[in-house]
């Protein structure tokens, strides 16, 4: 069943490429008490999520933040090391970047695609939320193959 807005998010653990290594995220935890505005990506490094995805995170982080955003966060089903390399090469330092390496965040909200066509596997969905205080204010799912609605302009526009 796909998450929905008023559903709290389920308690998972993400990772987080630290100073010392991968990090432990459990999802309860870091949600609680603030505003996220939370996407998602199939995977780092690749064309859609590399030239126009993070980049408008990126691009429109004050704005997100001067509309209440506490904190930008992108996931994807790869593990912390490419997060963290794709974070830092990407000039994202406004965006924090916390892998999915098995899926299992991606699995308990619904949002899975099967990516394996292209070599992928198993992969999250590109979308869109804010989270605010462990509770789904806003979602927006893409249909396959499109990049509208996950957005940090679309998202600005709803806030």
């Amino acid at each position: 069943m796909t998450i929905a807005v008023g559903d709290k998010l389920p308690d998972i653990k993400l990772t987080k490429a630290g100073e010392s290594g991968p990090e432990p995220i459990q999802t309860s935890g870091y949600f609680a008490g603030k505003k996220v505005a939370l996407f998602s990506v199939p995977g780092a490094f690749t064309p859609t999520c590399s030239a126009k995805h993070l980049p408008g995170f990126v691009e429109k982080a004050a704005e997100l933040k001067a509309k209440g955003i506490d904190e930008i966060v992108c996931t994807a089903v790869n593990d912390a090391f490419v997060m963290g390399a794709w974070g830092k090469a990407s000039g994202s330092a406004d965006v924090t970047m916390l892998a999915d390496g098995n899926g299992d965040f991606a699995k308990a909200v619904g949002l899975v695609m099967d990516g394996s066509g292209f070599g992928m596997g198993s992969r999250g969905q590109r979308y869109a939320m804010v989270v605010n205080d462990g509770v789904v204010e806003q979602l927006n799912v893409e249909a396959p193959g499109t990049f509208e609605v996950s957005s940090a302009e679309y998202m600005l526009g709803q806030l």
